[in-house]
């Protein structure tokens, strides 16, 4: 698998000679390395040695490397220290607690502690539904890893997964203005991990579910859900799926097609690959196609793993068998969320007219979009630097957002829906277009336009606990 280029910066910290020209051949070498020098300061000179911070940007982990080998080779020269940008923001975590207010005085303490807090307490035990009127409950995310399933890493474990976990949170924040936690399991049980987040759950509002691998992820999610009286959501199945219709209504509408009408063809039948498909069919397209190592599912064939056979029975309408390039002529669109390089140019030209092709692995997709361009029409991929990013930033904010503020006991599938026709819709008929099919993750818009429509199908479907009432800025809430 191809590594993906992620650009970050080195802080190296260098002695040399104090003499002339040696600061140029520390320079060719950065450079021949790949590196461009950024910034020079100086922290210490004399008459024989020098010491100056290169801050140095590279490309990818590789090109650093190369630049810190080359900087080691010149003669007479020293790397003192190294620093990676990255590894740096990273130090203490990314996330802290703070408080609201300020304890500056007994009565501030007495307020927010003993004995004040005696009532607030008792209130909330003669009526546990206070609780998310009065404490963090109201705007709370646990944000819930075995580490098993991390970005394509893989089993990590929890430690491994904690940053990760930990960026979750901030984008909880950062997006939606909810305070999210990272809990990190050290345990690949199902019961035990459902039974650790159902003791935790009475301090949140809602569980996000995350990099739990599949088959356990749909167990422990139904679980969950079954079991507590808070949204509960598997991301990496149900924030992808949403951002994926989203695209494709957009998709259709490009190429001029009934969303209905579409043959779908997904490769991969995992977590992701699953919960794109029941999402596409309740949204109303009449035939997807699964596709996994084993080929396209069928009623022909039988399964031992019970998602597959589901699927074969509710998908595949016309019962088609074969390999992804047999399933894929006349096509009308093909999703991937399952490996790099299985999709070929030649697959997509035996497409119908106008391809659409999601080829959403990461960090490698399942075709490379400038091979697909030259055949396919509309080209989507998870991957910040070509268009068309389909990101479940888009997605997962709004949804808890909109949960959290009607207090929604459960996520539902026409909650999911009406987020993905709220991400569809800040596109608007002048913007789309076959590199536009979906917004930016940084359009400021898409939280509370989610929010808003998730909200709404939660009380529409009797599941909030809350109304909305929308002011000027259709974002203040009020108990009911």
């Amino acid at each position: 698998m191809a590594q993906v280029a992620i650009s970050f910066t080195l802080i190296m910290r260098v002695e040399m000679p104090n003499e002339t020209g040696a600061f140029g051949v520390l320079a060719n070498a950065i450079g021949d390395a790949g590196g461009v020098i950024a910034a020079v300061d100086m922290r210490s000179v004399n008459r024989s040695r020098v010491i100056r911070d290169v801050t140095v940007n590279v490309s990818s982990e590789q090109i650093g490397n190369d630049v810190r080998r080359c900087v080691e080779a010149i003669e007479d020269a020293r790397i003192i220290s190294i620093s990676d940008s990255t590894f740096l923001a990273h130090i203490g975590g990314k996330i802290r607690v703070e408080p609201k207010i300020p304890v500056k005085t007994r009565q501030d303490l007495s307020t927010v502690y003993t004995p004040g807090v005696a009532r607030v307490s008792m209130a909330i035990a003669a009526d546990p539904s206070k609780a998310f009127a009065l404490t963090i409950k109201r705007n709370s995310v646990a944000v819930v890893s075995d580490g098993t399933a991390v970005l394509g890493l893989g089993d990590i474990g929890p430690l491994g997964a904690l940053p990760v976990m930990e960026g979750k949170a901030m984008l909880f924040k950062q997006f939606a203005d909810i305070d999210a936690f990272p809990i990190c399991l050290d345990t690949k049980d199902v019961d035990e991990i459902v039974e650790t987040v159902v003791r935790i759950a009475p301090v949140f509002g809602g569980i996000n579910l995350e990099d739990i691998s599949a088959p356990r992820c749909f167990e422990v999610e139904q679980k969950l859900i079954e079991r507590l009286d808070i949204p509960v959501m598997h991301d990496d199945q149900h924030g992808t799926a949403v951002v994926i219709l989203a695209a494709l209504m957009n998709a259709a509408k490009v190429v001029g097609k009934e969303f209905s009408s579409l043959q779908v063809v997904v490769s991969g039948s995992g977590a992701a690959g699953t919960a794109t498909i029941k999402m596409l069919l309740g949204a109303g397209v009449r035939d997807v196609i699964p596709v996994d190592r084993v080929g396209a599912l069928n009623r022909s064939d039988r399964y031992d793993n019970p998602h597959w056979r589901w699927l074969a029975e509710n998908t595949n309408r016309e019962n088609r068998r074969g390999t992804l390039a047999e399933v894929l002529k006349g096509a009308d669109v093909f999703i991937g969320v399952s490996a790099p390089g299985v999709l070929q140019p030649e697959d997509i030209a035996t497409m119908g007219r106008d391809p659409i092709v999601f080829a959403m692995a990461n960090p490698t997709p399942e075709i490379m979009p400038d091979a697909a361009a030259p055949v396919a029409t509309v080209i989507a991929t998870g991957r910040s630097d070509f268009p068309n990013q389909v990101n479940n930033l888009l997605a997962f904010p709004g949804i808890f957002r909109g949960a959290l503020d009607v207090r929604a006991s459960r996520i539902t599938e026409s909650m999911k829906l009406a987020a993905a026709r709220a991400i569809a819709e800040m596109v608007s008929d002048e913007e789309r277009n076959a590199e536009y099919v979906i917004p930016s993750v940084f359009d400021q818009r898409v939280v509370g336009a989610v929010a808003k429509a998730v909200g709404e199908a939660a009380i529409e479907e009797g599941v909030a606990r809350r109304a909305l009432v929308m002011n000027e800025e259709e974002s203040a809430q009020t108990l009911v």
